[in-house]
C-alpha cells in the first residue's frame, strides 16, 4: 500500500489557515502585546472565527459580551469599549508589523468600520509561487520577434509607473516621497510643530454629570464662576450636593483618553509634543497662544462654546425632548436646519463634528472633536485619525497654493445589529 505524506493529506485551505493561526501567535507573541490581555483575546477571537469561516458572526455586540465580558443587553451606542479597544488593536498592529514583524509576509488588517480580520500580502511582498502541472500545448509556427527591442518596452514601462508616482503624489494619496521620506501630512503638520507644545484637553464627564443631575444645560460662565451655576438652579438641597459632589470629580470618558493617546503618537511621529491639560485649569490665553485640541461638545468641554460663535455647525441639547442636535446655521442646497440624534432612536443615529479654526489670536490653529455622545465624539474621531477618509476630503478642500483651509465638517452613522457602519460626510464649510 503506498504510503501518504503529511503535506498531501492537509487541504490547501488547512494550511493556509495554520499559517496565518502561527501568524495571530506570533504577533501575540511579541512585546509589543506584551501584558495587552484583553487586546491579544480580542485578535484571537476573531481571527479564528474568521478563519474558520464563521466572520458573519464578528460583529460589535458579539465582541463586547464574548471578549469584554458586558451583559447581552448591553448597548454599544452608549458603552464604546469595542470601537475604543479596536482602535487600540489596530494601532498595535501597525507597530508590530512596521517593527518585530516588518519581514512577515502577510499582515493582519482590521478595516475602519468593520470587525472582521483581513490577511493581505505585506507592501511590496512576493506573492508566493503556486505549483501548477505543466501543459501540453499544440505545436504552431514560430512567432516572429517583435520589432521594439525589449529595452524600449522597459523604458516605456518605467515611464508609465513615474507617470502614476506623480499623478498619485498630486492626487495626495502617497506619503511618501521617491526616497522613502515621509512628507508632512497636511494637517497634522499645522497642529503639530517640532519644538513647540500642543495642549490636548478631554472632555470633563464630571461637568456633564453635573448637568444631567440638574437637568439643565450650563454654559462656560457658570463653568467657570465659584459655584459653578449651581445658585440659578432650582433643584432642593440634595439634589445641588450630589450634583457639586459629581461635578468636582477629575473624570473623564475612555474615547476621550483613546484619543489623546493616538494624538501622542501622532504627535511623536512628527516630532512634536502633546501635553495635556485638564478643562478646568485651562485659561483663556492658552487659547490665544499656540495650538489647542478640545476633545468633547461644549457640554463636557465648555472652551468650545468661545469658538461657536463663528462656527456654522454647532451642538444644542434639548433636555425636556431628550434630543441633542447639531444645528446647521446657515443650510445650502437641501441640507437640513439640523441633524437630530434621539434618545428614543431606534437606529441609534449619532452626529460628530470635526472643526479646524484659528485660535483666539490668530496666530495659531485649534482642532476641535466633538459629538452628540460618546459615539458621536468617536466617529469624528476615526474620520479625523483615517488618512483613507481625511486625505481624499483635504484635497477637495485645498486651495490652488495646496494648503489646507480653516473647515467644518459634519459627520453621521448609524449602529445597525451592533456594528458601527462606516462614518460619512454629510456637510462641510471652509474659511474660503
Amino acid at each position: 500500500m503506498a504510503s501518504t505524506s503529511v503535506e498531501e493529506t492537509v487541504a490547501p485551505d488547512d494550511a493556509i489557515a495554520d499559517s496565518r493561526r502561527a501568524l495571530v501567535a506570533r504577533v501575540i507573541g511579541s512585546s509589543i502585546f506584551l501584558k495587552t490581555e484583553r487586546l491579544s483575546g480580542f485578535l484571537s477571537s476573531i481571527c479564528e472565527l474568521a478563519l474558520s469561516g464563521r466572520a458573519h458572526e464578528i460583529n460589535e455586540h458579539s465582541i463586547g459580551t464574548t471578549v469584554f465580558g458586558r451583559s447581552p443587553h448591553y448597548d454599544s451606542t452608549v458603552d464604546g469599549i469595542v470601537r475604543t479597544q479596536a482602535s487600540r488593536l489596530r494601532q498595535k498592529l501597525d507597530l508590530y508589523f512596521n517593527g518585530e514583524g516588518a519581514d512577515e509576509p502577510i499582515r493582519i488588517v482590521i478595516p475602519r468600520g468593520s470587525y472582521v480580520p483581513l490577511f493581505e500580502p505585506a507592501p511590496g511582498a512576493l506573492p508566493q509561487p503556486i505549483e501548477t502541472p505543466p501543459l501540453t500545448l499544440p505545436l504552431e509556427a514560430p512567432v516572429t520577434p517583435s520589432r521594439f527591442p525589449i529595452y524600449i518596452w522597459s523604458a516605456s514601462i518605467c515611464l508609465a509607473l513615474a507617470l502614476i508616482t506623480v499623478l498619485l503624489s498630486h492626487a495626495g494619496i502617497l506619503t511618501l516621497s521617491l526616497h522613502g521620506r515621509p512628507q508632512a501630512h497636511p494637517l497634522w503638520s499645522e497642529i503639530f510643530t517640532p519644538g513647540r507644545a500642543t495642549l490636548a484637553v478631554p472632555g470633563d464627564s464630571g461637568s456633564v454629570m453635573r448637568q444631567g443631575i440638574i437637568n439643565r444645560n450650563m454654559g462656560l460662565a457658570d463653568y467657570l464662576s465659584s459655584d459653578h451655576g449651581m445658585a440659578n438652579t432650582t433643584s432642593s438641597a440634595a439634589i445641588r450636593a450630589e450634583a457639586d459632589d459629581f461635578g468636582g470629580r477629575r473624570y473623564t470618558t475612555i474615547v476621550d483618553l483613546e484619543i489623546v493617546h493616538d494624538l501622542d503618537q501622532i504627535a511623536l511621529s512628527g516630532r512634536g509634543k502633546l501635553e495635556l491639560r485638564y478643562a478646568r485649569e485651562l485659561t483663556t490665553n492658552d487659547l490665544k497662544r499656540g495650538n489647542v485640541i478640545l476633545i468633547g461638545a461644549p457640554e463636557a468641554n465648555p472652551w468650545v462654546e468661545l469658538f461657536e460663535r463663528n462656527m456654522n455647525f454647532v451642538f444644542s441639547h434639548d433636555r425636556d425632548h431628550r434630543v441633542m442636535s447639531v444645528v446647521n446655521r446657515s443650510p445650502t442646497g437641501s441640507e437640513p436646519h439640523q441633524w437630530d440624534s434621539r434618545y428614543t432612536d431606534a437606529q441609534r443615529r449619532v452626529f460628530g463634528v470635526v472643526a479646524y479654526l484659528p485660535n483666539l489670536s490668530g496666530n495659531g490653529n485649534v482642532l476641535i472633536v466633538e459629538g452628540t455622545s460618546m459615539a458621536g465624539t468617536d466617529s469624528a474621531w476615526d474620520f479625523v485619525s483615517d488618512d483613507s477618509q481625511l486625505l481624499p476630503f483635504l484635497k477637495q478642500i485645498r486651495g490652488s497654493d495646496r494648503s489646507v483651509p480653516h473647515f467644518e465638517v459634519v459627520l453621521g452613522t448609524n449602529n445597525f445589529n451592533g456594528s458601527a457602519a462606516k462614518t460619512a460626510v454629510l456637510a462641510w464649510r471652509t474659511s474660503r
